[in-house]
């Protein structure tokens, strides 16, 4: 079903439909600050893999992981590297996926990381509301692979039909390009991927970092 969050009394219903559909290991497609993202709870393996099987056959990343809360970084992560804490402050909530190596103790299964997470805050408010209720939700872009990231829900229904329990359409995206991604569990921090945050800014917090290209 889509809710139009445009409107206060669809938002209200949608927001509330939309956790207790990830409560029940369902899917959800919402808004971020970037892309539409599909998401599930991120401790519940049927979910993450119902969210695997929706993106279609083919070679996949394991999924991300989105968060309400800047804390919730502290209980993902067995020791929090000072950079991690220095990068949420800037720029979370945002366009920033940062990667750490995730508690060896956390009850999930979103695949095969090598220890390692990619986690962001996005910075939309009706995601805000949906994650603050829920917890952690593994999260990738709302599309079939090989096929345009949504920029609104409608476009996300039409790629991912009844996989998805809930659509929360906010209107389109604002920047739709990918967060950045920085990489925490190395010698040295290193911008795996430019995105809505240019490297500049992320080393304005990390003066070492360097870029995907070795050079940078």
């Amino acid at each position: 079903m889509l809710y139009d969050c445009r409107t206060v009394a669809d938002r209200d219903r949608g927001i509330a439909a939309a956790i207790e559909a990830v409560k029940n290991g369902e899917l959800v497609v919402l808004p971020t600050d970037t892309v539409y993202g599909i998401g599930a709870d991120a401790f519940t393996p049927y979910a993450v893999t119902a969210l695997r099987d929706a993106k279609g056959p083919g070679p996949q990343a394991p999924p991300s992981v989105l968060v309400g809360s800047r804390h919730t970084l502290d209980g993902l992560v067995f020791m929090l590297p000072k950079l991690a804490r220095d990068l949420a402050d800037a720029f979370w909530p945002g366009a920033l996926t940062i990667i750490v190596e995730h508690a060896p103790s956390l009850q999930w299964d979103i695949g095969e990381t090598g220890g390692v997470v990619a986690v962001r805050m996005p910075l939309h408010p009706v995601a805000l509301e949906v994650l603050r209720e829920t917890g952690p939700m593994a999260h990738s872009s709302a599309n079939k692979l090989g096929q345009p990231a949504a920029k609104t829900a409608e476009e996300a229904r039409e790629q991912l039909g009844y996989a998805v329990r809930i659509y929360l359409e906010a209107g389109a995206s604002i920047d739709p390009q990918p967060s950045s991604i920085v990489d925490l569990t190395g010698d040295v921090p290193r911008v795996l991927r430019t995105g809505a945050i240019p490297f500049e800014k992320i080393r304005d917090v990390v003066p070492d970092i360097v870029g995907p290209d070795p050079e940078s």
